[in-house]
């Protein structure tokens, strides 16, 4: 059994990994909130909002397929509380980088994952 398949506490200490390396791959001006998933124990539900005039939030489940690997999948994209195409092409620039960022806290947090 992994860390990330372990009970309660150990999810705990996953989301705070996550509270603190995340901020570190993404632009200075995004925000992001990081929770538990609570309808699948080997996933994190991860928001960010954008800097800017544009005010996106993009929503993605994170799922946990081993120790180390991750599947990131987007939710959806909001701006001003209303979903918008995410077909667009700055639209999916953005989340290929905010993928990109994910994987890379990932790895970040190898450490508390994989013991």
């Amino acid at each position: 059994m992994t860390k990330a398949d372990k009970p309660h506490s150990s999810r705990e200490e996953l989301l705070r990994a996550w509270e603190r390396n995340l901020p570190s791959v993404l632009n200075d001006t995004d925000q992001a909130r990081v929770d538990l998933d609570q309808g699948d124990e080997r996933a994190l539900r991860i928001t960010i909002q954008t800097a800017g005039h544009t005010g996106y939030n993009f929503d993605f489940k994170c799922t946990y397929m081993d120790d180390r690997e991750v599947d990131v999948q987007l939710v959806d994209v909001e701006s001003e509380g209303q979903s918008v195409d995410e077909r667009k092409e700055a639209i999916q620039q953005l989340i290929s980088d905010y993928v990109r960022h994910i994987h890379e806290c990932a790895q970040a947090v190898v450490p508390v994952t994989h013991a």
